[in-house]
């Protein structure tokens, strides 16, 4: 049934229309319980990415009932529906395979449903690390007004019985005491019920946070809540504002195409510089800008981070948690520290400026929030390294590598799987010194581009973490953290040269200099170019096999062509 009604008095279509067909299809609405009265309302879709197993979203239909009540409270007519997430914890391993491929399904389903069903605005209810992307696709792409509402981060477990954070430092010393049997089946019991306290998404700077964060400094979330935690009342009350905003914003007719706009995303670089955010960034906001006719490419992100000094240091880079940027004073306060950098006539869901905006924002901790002039490191968190093993880029986060490690050179061990390199690295054939590399692992090799996450855990579990390198085409967790390259641009499977490195070949690796290089000729390259074959495709059926077809290079945001 298409209402058409879009910027039209809805009352003058569904209520005086005498025709007896535009009567029975308005039955539909009756059908579910709607009223006269509600139909001359505007409809506003509630997205909501909540399910039961989900950890990060299941609290998420809490929020999504008071964005209603918001949408109530200023006339308009709210209806809830649900698209999919997965969780990237439970999906580790070959389950990993299919979460970055969410994102595309997650905006593509909200596209159909919101203009099938011809919504007048939307508010979008998600967390975690793809589901907020897709959602500012979604936005993005159907361009009608639109806030989000990201559900939140929870609060840091800790064991009281050990004196343990669980942070990436904590994480560390963890693995040390059980590689040490310090720990029985009973402790282990107990560990296990005390890691994730309560719902939400994770407690650090990973990409769910840093997309929430993000999501905010483009302009599309209310103030305050890329850090609010997940099951708070201020987390709820936001909720509500942002169920009532969506009207205003409807009122105005303000879209996300009139805030996200060049120069918004030109912010969300900054920010995301500042806060030290997940690698991931440089596949997603490169997927966001896309769907609104821009081009961000791999060299912005690495201009930024060269002028943009790290002032949060969040983990897994540093010792703060989301709970203490969120006292500090949250992205607002962060903005506040980077207003002199940023566009400030950039206008934002609250129908106000940035710079508006920030005449109410205030820095509370100059340990978490840093000055301009005092600054964790001068230099922002992402570095895209080139050369002969990357030609279209590889990306690393500096600040999460010990200085020592920034030019290192060492044979490569290579792998065509990261289940072949997990497998080596419990048969001990991984020395310090050696470069891990591990290919078609990419969007089109994988398929999917799994995040190498479980493999730098198991390296550092085995106390290599600060002696290797992991090199790959394949992606990190957004609490990866140590020396590791991911997102190289060919990738294998393409034919890059990552595909063509062998065991024992000299990488080298220079972080100041953005090189990174095997120790090969041109001519010995194009000889083993010559001699390379694709491999079979690991998966011949079934939604990963089209994506594998259709995904671009990570370089270009690992977009559906």
């Amino acid at each position: 049934m298409n209402r058409n009604t879009r910027g039209k008095d809805r009352s003058s279509i569904f209520l005086r229309s005498e025709t007896l067909m535009q009567r029975v299809l308005r039955s539909l609405l009756f059908s579910v319980g709607v009223t006269r009265e509600q139909i001359e309302k505007p409809f506003v879709a509630v997205v909501n990415t909540w399910n039961e197993l989900h950890p990060g979203h299941f609290h998420l239909d809490r929020l999504a009932s008071k964005v209603k009540e918001g949408v109530l409270m200023r006339g308009g007519m709210p209806f809830e529906f649900n698209t999919i997430s997965v969780c990237d914890g439970i999906a580790l391993g070959e389950g990993m395979r299919y979460v970055l491929p969410t994102r595309d399904v997650i905006a593509d389903s909200i596209e159909l449903t919101v203009q099938a069903h011809q919504f007048d605005a939307m508010v979008l209810v998600g967390s975690c690390d793809k589901i907020l992307p897709g959602l500012l696709m979604a936005a993005a792409r159907v361009d009608i007004p639109a806030i989000i509402m990201s559900g939140g981060p929870r609060f840091p477990g800790y064991w009281p019985r050990y004196d343990i954070n669980f942070s990436a430092y904590g994480l560390a010393q963890l693995g040390k005491r059980y590689r040490d049997g310090e720990f029985s089946d009973e402790d282990l019991d107990e560990l296990e019920t005390v890691v994730m306290p309560c719902a939400g998404s994770c407690n650090g700077m990973g990409t769910a946070n840093t997309m929430a964060c993000l999501s905010e400094a483009v302009g599309m979330s209310l103030p305050g809540d890329g850090t609010a935690h997940a099951t708070t009342a201020r987390k709820e009350r936001l909720a509500v504002e942002a169920g009532a905003q969506v009207m205003t914003l409807l009122e105005k007719q303000l879209r996300p195409s009139t805030i996200m706009t060049r120069l918004a995303f030109e912010n969300m670089l900054t920010v995301n510089a500042a806060i030290g955010g997940s690698l991931n960034t440089v596949l997603h906001i490169p997927a966001i800008a896309h769907e609104l006719g821009m081009q961000i490419d791999l060299e912005q992100f690495d201009a930024v981070s060269q002028k943009t000094p790290l002032l949060c240091s969040v983990e897994p880079s540093g010792p703060h948690f989301m709970s203490d940027l969120e006292k500090a004073g949250g992205v607002p306060g962060v903005m506040k520290r980077l207003e002199s950098t940023l566009h400030r006539e950039c206008l934002t869901v609250t129908g106000s400026t940035i710079g508006e905006n920030l005449t109410k924002a205030k820095v509370f901790d100059d340990d978490v929030i840093r000055p301009l002039d005092a600054p964790v490191h001068s230099y922002g968190g992402i570095v895209v390294l080139k050369g002969n093993l990357a030609p279209n880029g590889a990306v690393i986060k500096q600040i999460a590598v010990d200085h020592a490690l920034w030019t290192f050179e060492g044979p490569a061990r290579v792998y065509d799987s990261e289940e072949d390199a997990t497998h080596a690295l419990m048969a001990k054939e991984i020395q310090p010194g050696d470069v891990i590399v591990i290919r078609y692992e990419g969007p089109k090799g994988g398929p999917g581009m799994r995040e190498m996450a479980l493999f730098r855990w198991y390296v550092t579990t085995t106390g290599l973490h600060d002696t290797v390198y992991v090199v790959t085409d394949g992606r990190f967790s957004g609490y990866t953290s140590g020396p590791c390259i991911g997102y190289l641009s060919p990738e294998a499977a393409e034919g890059g040269p990552i595909a063509l490195v062998q065991t024992g070949d000299i990488i080298v690796i220079d972080i100041a200099a953005r090189q990174l290089n095997v120790q090969l000729s041109e001519s010995e390259l194009q000889q083993r170019r010559q001699r390379w074959t694709s491999p079979p495709p690991r998966i011949t059926k079934g939604y990963l096999a089209r994506y594998a077809v259709s995904a671009s290079s990570a370089s270009k945001g690992a977009i559906i062509r």
